[in-house]
């Protein structure tokens, strides 16, 4: 990833935090995003309702690449827009529910240092494939799951774990386990794809 200009964090969780508040703003749900070696591919479904979810509108895929630069001008606007919180959102009841929850797969994707990045959101839930090279050389994709539940308790719980030392990364699966999964540094779980 590329280390963006004038942000006070240069990671993950500051990256995906401001692309999160974007997609808060572009009322966009079911995300899935895709690093490129210049930006992101995100989609997403959007309604006509003017941001409002409900059974009745229109709905539409949309797809958007965000650019290098553009990440960096999503940073300095989230900044700029922190504790604005807008209105809840409608199936999960957390305002600002993507900024909040991809600054925390953020945070822990800056634990498990990948070199490439894919996830997809369902109903709150997360599924993200991530490339890692394992300090022993072991190279390959790694899935991890993190549930509407999880993601919603970690929003809960992260102003009582603000000015902690962060979480030591998870550690290395060499091999699948007999079910083929690990326990995550967040509670949901890895498998090696």
């Amino acid at each position: 990833m590329r280390i963006y200009e004038g942000s006070p964090r240069q990671d993950w969780e500051e990256v995906l935090r401001s692309v999160g508040a974007w997609a808060d703003r572009e009322a966009l749900k079911e995300l899935l995003l895709l690093e490129l070696d210049g930006g992101f591919l995100v989609q997403g479904i959007a309604t006509s309702m003017g941001g409002q979810w409900s059974e009745t509108g229109t709905f539409s895929k949309q797809m958007h690449e965000l650019t290098d630069d553009q990440i960096g001008d999503l940073i300095g606007a989230a900044e700029e827009q922190r504790g604005s919180a807008s209105a809840d959102h409608p199936e999960i009841g957390i305002a600002n529910f993507y900024e909040q929850a991809l600054r925390i797969i953020g945070k822990w994707l800056d634990s498990v240092n990948p070199r490439d990045v894919f996830f997809f959101e369902q109903d709150g839930s997360f599924v993200v494939r991530t490339f890692v090279v394992a300090p022993h050389g072991k190279v390959g994709h790694q899935l991890s799951e993190f549930t509407r539940d999880e993601i919603v308790g970690m929003i809960e719980s992260a102003p009582l774990d603000r000015g902690r030392a962060p979480a030591p990364p998870p550690p290395t699966v060499d091999a699948p386990s007999a079910a083929g999964d690990a326990p995550s540094a967040a509670g949901g779980t890895e498998t090696e794809a």
